[in-house]
């Protein structure tokens, strides 16, 4: 009864600066977990394929100006709204690696954009 139980996925998050290689890191580790048969996804944040993950995208490549608190808000917003969806695959028993989730997606932000 209880070999047949799912186990809860882990959640693995680099943080980091711009450039130091997060992206790299996790893509390799996505590759070692899929060699030895572990269900693993890539994710990163923020997460160009929804409205606010594109406006995050946008304020990053200086192409829309927003107040500091607002894009802090929209980051935020950005993990949430993938929080169902993470919380789903987690439960199934996959893997998430994540590139940034709160630390080096708020705090860097500001920074580099200025």
């Amino acid at each position: 009864m209880f070999g047949s139980a799912v186990k809860r996925g882990a959640l693995i998050v680099f943080e980091g600066c711009d450039r130091c290689g997060k992206t790299t890191q996790c893509k390799k580790l996505v590759d070692v977990l899929k060699s030895e048969g572990k269900n693993v996804e890539f994710m990163r944040f923020p997460d160009g394929s929804t409205h606010i993950g594109k406006m995050c995208r946008e304020y990053l490549e200086c192409g829309i100006e927003l107040e500091d608190h607002a894009i802090h808000l929209l980051f935020a917003a950005n993990r949430w709204e993938a929080a169902p969806k993470m919380r789903e695959k987690l439960m199934s028993g996959t893997t998430l690696i994540v590139d940034r989730y709160s630390f080096s997606g708020e705090l860097g932000a500001t920074a580099m954009h200025k």
